[in-house]
């Protein structure tokens, strides 16, 4: 598989934490485990006063699904939107807490390919940009993906 090292979150390979996406959208898992729900509700945080502007992201009604699939098709983008959603510690994360052994370059290139097809939101604060997953958005636009996201195992 890739080179990656657990830095920041756990490991990911499995549904070993849930706190959750359930609620109405919630999915169950395929591949013989429990069920895992997630509570969307939780994953939401408020925005911190003072955070930045997001940078450009599609709409929440001109995201499509074609675009969403296409950059969760990557281990690594599917990897990052999955820690996001399960092992988050704050309203968002630099690409730093993720822990991945990648060139500056190619998460660039990962986190862009998220933010440009809606999955994540990222924000610039000072040199660093922060992401957090667009749960009422995609919840919203493609009921039942994020459920899927969470479930998936490598």
């Amino acid at each position: 598989m890739s080179s990656t090292t657990a830095k920041g979150p756990g490991k990911t390979g499995g549904t070993e934490k849930a706190g959750g996406v359930g609620g109405p959208g919630g999915a169950e898992t395929a591949g013989g485990g429990r069920p895992l729900r997630l509570d969307l509700a939780a994953l939401q945080r408020p925005v911190p006063p003072g955070a930045p502007e997001p940078l450009p992201e599609p709409d929440r009604d001109t995201m499509r699904l074609e675009v969403v699939m296409g950059a969760l098709s990557d281990p690594l983008r599917m990897r990052i939107v999955r820690t996001l959603l399960l092992e988050s510690e704050a309203f968002d994360h630099t690409c730093g807490w993720f822990g991945l052994d990648r060139p500056k370059s190619s998460l660039t290139h990962h986190f862009r390919a998220l933010r440009e097809a809606g999955l994540i939101r990222q924000r610039q604060y000072g040199l660093e940009r922060r992401s957090h997953v667009r749960v009422a958005d995609l919840e919203a636009r493609f009921p039942g993906l994020l459920g899927l996201v969470a479930d998936w195992q490598e």
